[in-house]
């Protein structure tokens, strides 16, 4: 199995890149984000890869980072979640943003990819939330709200507009800052404070 390739970025295609490894041309599809750290064509790219081995075919993913593969492992381990939407996920949303998503339960969020409607983003937070919990993915772990008043507290910032995403951690920052007894006013006006940073 390939786990890494490093060599020169020689083409960049809508189906992918090609890195020439030796003279040998290797087709990586790759996130949009990805696509957007690469290098210029012509010099040195090192990548990280998940090799899918088919039948009659082999398909290599590239990452910059672990974040990205193990994201990438993660959402193609969801029932429905196929190689090509795994990576449409992970074009339409960074590693920490799918985490805190996942956390807050923002289908919302999830659905803004390409090929991911409300049924298979419920799916998603269904299948991944026990996932996530001791993965350390990222530079930030998800955390659960620390009770119902801080519950409360996001599902009023959401009434007053907020993403779910950005009102729990909004809340969650609240929280850790007010400790975890906190009535749910406190939480709504630090909530609040936080969000306007």
């Amino acid at each position: 199995m390939i786990a890494k390739l490093t060599g020169i970025l020689d083409q960049i295609a809508e189906s992918g890149i090609v890195v020439d490894v030796g003279g040998v041309g290797y087709l990586v599809a790759c996130s949009s984000t990805t696509m957007g750290q690469l290098p210029r064509v012509g010099e040195q790219v090192s990548l990280l890869i998940e090799t899918h081995v088919r039948e009659d075919t082999i398909h290599l993913y590239g990452f910059p980072d672990r974040a990205e593969r193990e994201w990438f492992r993660l959402l193609y381990s969801v029932q429905g979640v196929g190689a090509k939407l795994a990576l449409a996920i992970l074009s339409a949303h960074k590693p920490d943003a799918i985490l805190q998503a996942i956390a807050a339960g923002d289908k919302a969020l999830l659905a803004e990819a390409d090929g991911v409607g409300p049924k298979l983003a419920a799916r998603l937070i269904t299948e991944l939330k026990d996932k996530i919990g001791p993965v350390a993915i990222g530079p930030s772990a998800a955390s659960p709200l620390p009770n119902d008043d801080a519950g409360a507290a996001v599902s009023a910032l959401v009434n007053l507009g907020y993403r779910r995403t950005e009102a729990f951690g909004a809340v969650t920052h609240a929280a850790q800052r007010l400790g975890r007894d906190a009535p749910v006013s406190d939480l709504i006006r630090a909530g609040l404070q936080e969000l306007g940073r």
